[in-house]
């Protein structure tokens, strides 16, 4: 694995403006969620179960019964969120994010027959059919560590 920074000349040297890493898949994982389950509460217990420390949420598709996420309200340090709940039948379009240490930082994005809506997925989003989730896990080596931290 390779990591490397970017750093313009007015930021400090401690946060680059771009921070990337190099790694490799060692695995693919595929989680299937049935009816009932908490998407986020599921997508836990499968990260501890299978020992995934880091990994990149490629795709995610199925239904849902009901969602709670939550979205930026603001442009402005520090951050404000808003959130969305409600129950209803919608189509799980896309879920991607990432595991970062073992926690999951995944996005969803839904629709019902009038709109699509997205945002961080947060407890309370359950599954109607199913939900299917593929995770890339990298090598054991990848550090994504502050890769989610505003303040870095």
């Amino acid at each position: 694995m390779r990591q490397s920074a970017i750093n313009n000349s007015d930021s400090s040297p401690s946060t680059p403006a771009i921070h990337y890493i190099n790694s490799n898949f060692n695995r693919i994982a595929i989680v299937r969620l049935k009816n009932g389950t908490d998407l986020l509460d599921g997508l836990k217990k499968a990260v501890k179960k299978e020992g995934i420390k880091n990994a990149v949420i490629l795709s995610g598709i199925g239904s849902l019964t009901s969602y709670h996420v939550n979205a930026l309200d603001n442009t402005t340090f520090p951050t404000k969120n808003i959130f969305f709940k409600a129950e209803g039948p919608q189509d799980l379009l896309n879920v991607n994010g990432y595991v970062i240490d073992s926690r999951i930082h995944a996005h969803i994005t839904f629709s019902d027959e009038e709109k699509a809506l997205g945002g961080h997925l947060e407890p309370g989003t359950r599954v109607f059919t199913f939900a299917i989730i593929t995770l890339g896990i990298l090598e054991g080596d990848a550090n994504l560590r502050r890769f989610d931290d505003w303040k870095w």
